[in-house]
């Protein structure tokens, strides 16, 4: 689900489906000293193609007024890891080189312009855009994109030394950063961050207010959401094909040439163009989930310019594609496990007493739903491929078991809409049935940075039984959905490799023992990369660590943010 690369993984750090469902509720080298002056002025937010369902651009938010989940589904299905190439290990993929530091002519005018600030609809916080080239290699005025960005100003009085801009990205690829800034970062980070900091986000290239990958109406989204993700002949297994076919022909028809532009690196060095719009001589950055991958990449190509960076949940960049899918769906088993036990301690736990059978009960009504989809109480009904994704999603936040409980409940007594309700908070799908470009932007992102997993049906096939080993429950639908990129209409631009970032300051990188989206060993293999990497490691459930509840993780991030000082090595948390 955060197929980010099946997952580059999940979408936000508060994918608390509990909140989503009721309501309730990180000597100057850089271009910046080789620029000319500030004197291009952004201009206004940019209107969002599907209109007024889909909130104001930059917004990135749903009808419950909270951002969505963000999401691995490099297709728009649950697990989709979109693309990563290769099939070797860590050890056998090429570094990732940084980036002269000197700055070519033909960007210094995107370096060099200023920030139109303006008061945003939530109050608060500013809004402006930052000019960017559609094309690194060859900027041309007339293709440029305009890339939306929020600020909320440090709140701390006169005792309270400002420190410059922190920006986050909450992941995806896909989730809005200003979204999770206005509705969540802006106001829930730890009072002692605001206070010295200006909080800052903006929406990646093809994100949100950014230009938004377009893919399907939203009846046709409905639809290819719907569509069996476990075929059992070549019927179901044609039709699941069409609807890959169809969803990528439908991104190259209502996208065009941006398809080819929404790489990770292009996002990464977008940011290093907002880093100096803002007068900031580092870039100081929490990234969660996939946005670990951005901060690690920032940090790959631009090693001097690299402040505070903390990468929460993190991806492994040096995996290839299968592998990827294979971890996460592995990542997911843990987390039901992890359920089921908890499930079993209760009495009304409706997978029973047996934490063992949890699995064979939960694959029986998925087997139910696939022959004869629930009832909802309305036109929709829920499919095994929609209760798959419902039950996935609940996975990155411990938090919403007790909702999955109840949802499962009423499932196996033939009513299928809170699962339902659970997929749609997933997919950024509305009440009144919009979605959001969440989905359209994972799968150009995923399956532009690396090639696909699989390009056959015979190729899912080969693999199921390996998928099948990581998760006799989740394995089979997850093996299929890895298929996503292998009709893409545009060809990948990257390929797995290592980040060393050589002469980075030090950078956090934290895992979560049992995070279903992000496996643990990720974040390990991560943090040996990078040449100044340090681990923080989280013993606990759920997806990503900071501000979801463990004082130590809160406040060894806070000290790190605030002092520069990272935790000592080895350090675990519970």
């Amino acid at each position: 689900m955060d197929s980010s690369r099946l997952l580059r993984t999940s979408g936000t750090v508060i994918a608390a489906a509990a909140l989503l469902i009721s309501g309730s509720a990180l000597g100057d080298t850089s271009p910046r000293a080789t620029a000319a002056p500030r004197a291009y002025g952004a201009g206004d937010d940019q209107p969002s193609p599907a209109g007024s369902r889909h909130g104001r651009a930059g917004e990135g938010r749903d009808d419950r007024g909270l951002p969505g989940f963000g999401s691995f589904d490099a297709g728009g299905s649950f697990g989709n890891l979109g693309g990563l190439g290769g099939a070797g290990g860590p050890g056998d993929a090429p570094l990732l080189a940084p980036l002269p530091t000197a700055l070519p002519p033909a960007l210094r005018s995107y370096y060099a312009q200023k920030l139109t600030w303006h008061p945003c609809r939530t109050s608060g916080f500013e809004c402006a855009t930052l000019r960017a080239p559609l094309d690194y290699d060859h900027p041309r005025e007339a293709d440029d994109l305009k890339l939306a960005v929020s600020r909320k100003k440090a709140t701390g009085a006169g005792h309270a030394r400002r420190l410059g801009s922190l920006m986050v990205n909450p992941g995806g690829p896909g989730g809005s950063a200003v979204g999770y800034l206005q509705h969540y970062a802006g106001v829930g980070y730890p009072a002692a961050v605001r206070a010295h900091y200006d909080m800052v986000a903006m929406d990646p290239r093809g994100v949100a207010g950014s230009e938004p990958v377009t893919c399907l109406s939203d009846a046709d989204m409905d639809r290819y959401t719907e569509v069996d993700q476990t075929p059992d002949d070549a019927g179901e297994t044609g039709e699941l094909v069409a609807a890959y076919s169809d969803f990528a022909d439908g991104c190259a028809a209502r996208s065009g040439k941006l398809l080819g532009h929404v790489s990770t690196i292009e996002a990464a060095r977008d940011m290093d163009v907002l880093r100096a719009a803002l007068d900031d001589a580092k870039l100081t950055y929490v990234g969660a989930s996939y946005g670990t991958f951005l901060g690690a990449t920032y940090a790959g190509l631009f090693p001097s310019r690299v402040g505070r960076l903390v990468l929460d949940g993190a991806l492994d960049p040096a995996l290839g594609s299968e592998q990827v899918n294979r971890d996460q769906t592995a990542g997911f088993q843990t987390a039901f496990d992890s359920f089921a036990r908890d499930c079993a301690r209760r009495r009304d736990c409706p997978l029973g007493t047996d934490p063992e059978g949890a699995g064979d009960r939960l694959s029986a009504l998925f087997k139910k739903a696939d022959s004869a989809p629930l009832a909802t109480g309305k036109s929709r009904k829920l499919t095994e491929s929609l209760a798959t994704t419902g039950v996935i999603s609940a996975m990155y936040d411990e938090a919403a078991w007790g909702l999955l409980r109840t949802a499962l409940r009423s499932a196996f007594l033939g009513d299928g809409a809170p699962l339902l309700r659970l997929s749609d908070a997933y997919y950024e799908r509305d009440s009144r049935g919009a979605y959001q470009n969440l989905m359209y932007a994972n799968a150009a992102v995923n399956c532009l940075d690396l090639p696909p997993a699989f390009r056959s049906p015979a190729a899912v096939r080969n693999a199921i039984p390996a998928f099948r080993k990581a998760s006799p429950v989740f394995g089979t639908p997850l093996a299929w959905a890895a298929l996503t990129c292998g009709y893409w209409p545009v060809q990948a631009t990257g390929t797995p490799h290592r980040i060393p970032a050589e002469g980075a300051a030090p950078i956090l990188v934290v895992g979560t023992t049992r995070d279903p989206a992000t496996p643990y060993g990720w974040a390990r293999s991560l943090s040996s990369q990078l040449s100044s990497g340090r681990l923080l490691t989280y013993d606990g459930d759920g997806h990503t660590a900071y501000t979801r509840g463990s004082a130590c993780i809160d406040n060894a991030i806070n000290t790190y943010l605030l002092t520069s000082t990272p935790p000592p090595a080895g350090r675990k948390c519970s």
